[in-house]
Formats: structure tokens, sequence, C-alpha cells
């Protein structure tokens, strides 16, 4: 069955250079990307509906704003033309953005996610996307993150970080899946 007989859409949430700034510090799974790629081509070779999200960061000192080089998409997952892309200022890609309207227009009910990252801006997406009533596949393998300072002082490692947060989605806003269970 392809994506497009179940209603499924490929959401690429944030794949941008910014992420690659070494403030950001320790990151897991340095294949994200690669995965996301992989799902990218088995999409388009399918000519299944993809959308693309990046984020226009509000935060004077964020090398995600669109005004700094960190505002480019990452060349594996770059769009190509005619592929949705929206723009979004807040964590989720419904807030502010006309994402939910084109996915219903579309009859797209189920979203698998990737992207960057994992405890932010996926989740967000992903919770929303349930909570609106959308069916929701998370990939694990195509998603990354960074290890967080905590409210006493600790640090959770990015890993950590990134399992905590699929374990968090799992079964309440969505099942967690691998780029080889999507593709």
């Amino acid at each position: 069955m392809t994506a497009a007989a179940t209603g499924r859409v490929l959401l690429l949430v944030d794949f941008q250079t910014g992420f690659d700034d070494p403030a950001y510090g320790e990151r897991n799974n340095p294949d994200a990307e690669a995965n996301a790629a992989r799902l990218l081509a088995a999409w388009r070779e399918r000519g299944d509906p993809v959308v693309h999200v990046r984020h226009d960061s509000t935060e004077p000192d964020s090398p995600l704003r669109a005004d700094e080089p960190g505002f480019a998409w990452k060349p594996e997952t770059e769009p190509r033309d005619g592929e949705a892309v929206f723009v979004k200022r807040k964590n989720s890609a419904f807030v502010d953005t006309d994402l939910e309207a084109w996915l219903r227009e579309r009859g797209r009910d189920h979203l698998v996610v990737c992207g960057l990252t994992t405890d932010h801006c996926v989740s967000t997406t992903a919770r929303m996307a349930e909570n609106l009533g959308f069916d929701v596949s998370v990939v694990a393998d195509a998603t990354a993150t960074f290890a967080r300072e905590t409210h006493d002082g600790g640090t959770i490692d990015a890993a950590a970080n990134h399992r905590a947060a699929l374990a968090q989605l799992r079964g309440e806003f969505a099942a967690v899946v691998t780029a080889g269970d999507c593709c």
C-alpha cells in the first residue's frame, strides 16, 4: 500500500543548518538527516506528499532567524519545487501556519514526522497533531536532539533526552517507528 492510499504525508521539521552551530552542544543520532533523506527519497519516488517546515526564530541571537545563514535547509532534505513549505515562529508547525488546512484539504490524516529537535519542535508538532485528530508516527532514527540542563543544575545527555522525548510521545501522542518501518 502506498502512502497516498493511506492518507500519509511525510512531515520534515526544522532540518536547518543552524542546528550545526556548536552552541547547541552535544547531539545524538548523527544519522538523522541521512535517515530522513532516505524517507524523503522513497516518498518522492512514489509521488507521495511531502511537507517541509522550518523555524524562523524570534530570538535575537538564534542561528535559525530568517536573516541568518542557519535558516537554510540541510542539503539532503531540501525541498523540491512543488513540495509544500511552511515557515513557523513557534515550536508547533500548526501555530500561525496553514499546515492544518493544507492537510485537511488534501485528505491527509496521518503524519510521519521527522526532524530537529525531538524534544522541542518535533514533540510539540506531534502532540498538537494528535490533539487535532491526526494519526502520528514519529521516526526515531530520523530525529535528533541535544543535551539539556535540568532545573536542578544537572544535565540530561542527548541520547537520554532523545529516548525520554520519544517515550513521552509513544502511545499517547504517536507511534514511534524507524525509517525502515515507514519506507
